[in-house]
C-alpha cells in the first residue's frame, strides 16, 4: 500500500497568498480610557436655590469627583495592508493628549481650557471631548463618544450630524 503524502510545516506556509487577505465591511473599534476629576454643577446666572434644586449635592461648592470611563469609538473599513481601521495604541495617545492629560486630577470647571465656562454635565463633557478629539482622528470617523461618571450614569454623543 502506498504511503500517504505528507506535506511539511513550512510547505504550509509557503502555501500562503502573496498578499494578505483584508475582509471587506465596516467595523466600530472602541478604547476605553480612565481619569479622575473634580467639578461642581453649577448654572451661575441662576440662584443658590435654584442650583440646589436642580442639582442636589452635585452643586456642592466644595466640588464633587468621579473616577471617569471614557469610550471612544471609531467606524471605517479595515486598512488593506494593516487590517486595522486605525492601531488602538494610537488611538490611547490621541485620547490622552486631547482629553485625559488636560482633565485626569484637575477641576473641570476651573482648569480645564476647553471647559470654561461650560457645566460639567456628563452630557456637555461628551460633546466637548468630541470637539477635542474629532480633529485628531485621520483614519475612520468618529462614531461614539461615552462617558460613564459612576458605573450606572453615562452619556453618549454621536457628533453635530446625528438626527434627534
Amino acid at each position: 500500500m502506498p504511503k500517504a503524502a505528507t506535506v511539511s510545516k513550512s510547505a504550509k506556509r509557503s502555501a500562503r497568498p502573496k498578499v494578505p487577505r483584508v475582509l471587506p465591511g465596516v467595523v466600530s473599534i472602541t478604547r476605553q480610557v480612565h481619569f479622575n476629576s473634580a467639578h461642581r454643577l453649577h448654572n451661575w446666572s441662576k440662584s443658590q436655590q435654584w442650583n440646589t434644586d436642580h442639582y442636589g449635592l452635585c452643586t456642592n461648592p466644595h466640588w464633587h469627583g468621579h473616577n471617569y470611563v471614557l469610550e471612544v469609538t471609531l467606524r471605517g473599513r479595515p486598512d488593506p495592508e494593516t487590517g486595522y481601521i486605525m492601531d488602538l495604541g494610537a488611538l490611547k495617545k490621541i485620547l490622552h493628549r486631547a482629553v485625559v492629560d488636560k482633565c485626569d486630577h484637575h477641576n473641570l470647571n476651573d482648569e480645564v481650557d476647553f471647559l470654561r465656562g461650560i457645566i460639567p454635565s456628563t452630557e456637555n463633557l461628551v460633546i466637548a471631548f468630541w470637539n477635542e478629539i474629532e480633529p485628531h482622528i485621520k483614519a475612520g470617523r468618529l462614531h461614539c463618544v461615552r462617558l460613564y461618571e459612576t458605573p450606572r450614569n453615562f452619556a453618549e454623543y454621536h457628533g453635530p450630524d446625528a438626527k434627534d
